[in-house]
């Protein structure tokens, strides 16, 4: 077991002023391998500290120059992969085929970022319509961004806000999740070695009052926050309270609509991707899936099989597709949503009750039918790799149940006919939909509806968020 008592601030390891510890349980063997600082409040004051006092110097680099260490970056978390890899599965339980992606798509994800520099900051003058004049539109900076991170992707989803901050020209403190803090302490390695300036990037690992201490940080300009729908609430409630912008990327229980002319083949194996990705762990995932009446038998029993015969197992193993879920703590949560999927009268046709290891934070991969829409298996994030099926008699009312939802962040329409499908998903009150699949593009903006969220991520757009805008007019 390794035990850390230091955090990253101000361009180095010094050690936490917090003497809580914080222990990271290996969900496969559930023993645990490393203790890290639990930091408190003044760990958030030290690291916010040292972020706002570089905040000058990096905002009036050129952004040329911002992005080339970006991607400095995105080279030394290549060299890192095989590690990073290594630790994701460890930490998280995540099976090696998924946690090698890891690395390779934060690197990708760097260097798209750093792509946009020229367009985010091109000069803009704009014509005044209403009278003689022009405006010259400049883009400054938030400050310090507060990002904070979940579990279930610990080093993509600390990438995807820690790219855009960065080149945005944002210092930034990072709070990841308690349960995998070993990933960002990587990552942090990787920093260090690339040489960006003291205080630009920093790192607290902790629980709640160290995400409570950062959001509420008078010194901070920005947050970014990817987790639970409730903590979202009250950071957006907070956020709101010191008129402090935000970006809440939340829960979501998308729906994957298979049209009629579904083609069998083409849903089921893309089921897994869609549905199950990361043993279920996916705010994505596409949890409830509507199949048309009168082939609900057919399409079932074909993503079913699929389901049945994905392996399941050490993540260590290459042919792993389910591992482990988290923590005690989620599997039993998981768990207890199986059975409450009986106890409301759905029928599980894959999985259902019951440990399938001795050894290990499993649960038995679950598909339900003779579902309805208001059941909890239904409306709640599971989080796990829990697949709810419902029927519907005509495309209206698949559109109808895949909106009746409180959430909006994901979707999917399976169909032959490729415009019947996209005429579908327009119609899905959801940030991002698939067709024929389901996989978000880095290119493309990232924004969740209803209780999914505010704010965007990933693309030019994402990269706005960490930005404020100045108009200097002009006469003539």
């Amino acid at each position: 077991m390794h035990t850390y008592d230091t955090v990253f601030i101000d361009g180095d390891w010094r050690p936490a002023l917090s003497r809580r510890r914080l222990s990271v349980v290996d969900p496969f063997t559930e023993q645990t391998i490393a203790e890290v600082p639990d930091g408190g409040a003044a760990d958030i004051d030290a690291a916010v500290t040292a972020a706002d006092r570089a905040f000058a110097g990096w905002r009036d680099a050129r952004p040329a120059e911002r992005a080339a260490l970006v991607v400095r970056l995105a080279d030394e978390l290549e060299r890192r992969a095989d590690q990073l890899a290594r630790v994701i599965m460890r930490e998280n339980g995540t099976p090696i085929s998924e946690a090698r992606h890891a690395p390779v798509q934060a690197a990708a994800h760097l260097r798209l970022v750093a792509g946009l520099a020229d367009e985010a900051f091109a000069d803009d003058v704009r014509l005044n319509p209403l009278s003689p004049g022009r405006s010259r539109v400049l883009r400054t900076p938030l400050g310090v961004a507060g990002l904070i991170t979940p579990w279930n992707y610990p080093l993509s989803l600390i990438v995807v806000k820690l790219a855009p901050a960065l080149v945005a020209g944002c210092t930034v403190v990072i709070k990841p999740a308690p349960e995998t803090p070993l990933a960002a302490r990587e990552l942090m390695d990787a920093v260090r070695s690339v040489g960006f300036p003291p205080g630009v990037v920093n790192l607290v690992t902790g629980g709640v009052e160290a995400g409570q201490a950062l959001v509420e940080h008078p010194k901070v300009g920005k947050i970014s926050f990817t987790g639970s729908t409730a903590a979202g609430r009250w950071i957006g409630e907070a956020a709101g309270r010191l008129l402090r912008p935000v970006t809440l990327e939340l829960g979501g229980k998308s729906a994957a609509v298979a049209l009629p002319d579904t083609d069998a083949t083409v849903l089921a194996g893309n089921i897994l991707k869609v549905a199950m990705r990361n043993t279920g762990q996916t705010c994505k995932a596409c949890t409830r899936l509507l199949l048309p009446h009168d082939r609900a038998e057919e399409l079932t029993e074909a993503v079913a099989e699929t389901i049945a015969a994905a392996p399941l197992g050490d993540p260590s193993d290459p042919s792993t597709f389910f591992g482990p879920l988290v923590s005690r703590r989620h599997r039993d949560r998981v768990a207890e949503y199986i059975r409450l999927g009986i106890d409301e009268g759905a029928h599980p046709i894959v999985g259902g009750v019951g440990a399938p290891r001795g050894r290990g934070f499993f649960v038995r991969p679950t598909v339900f039918v003779n579902a309805e829409n208001t059941m909890r298996i239904a409306r709640e994030e599971i989080f796990g790799p829990v697949l709810t099926v419902l029927t519907y008699r005509d495309v209206d009312e698949a559109v109808r149940l895949a909106n009746d939802s409180p959430y909006g962040l994901a979707g999917a329409v399976f169909g032959r006919d490729e415009d019947a499908a996209t005429a579908v998903a327009r119609r899905i009150d959801t940030g991002t939909v698939g067709i024929n699949q389901y996989g978000s593009n880095a290119a493309a903006p990232f924004s969740g509806h209803k209780d999914s969220g505010v704010g965007t991520e990933f693309g030019l757009e994402g990269l706005a968020s960490y930005l404020s805008y100045t108009s200097i007019h002009y006469a003539g």
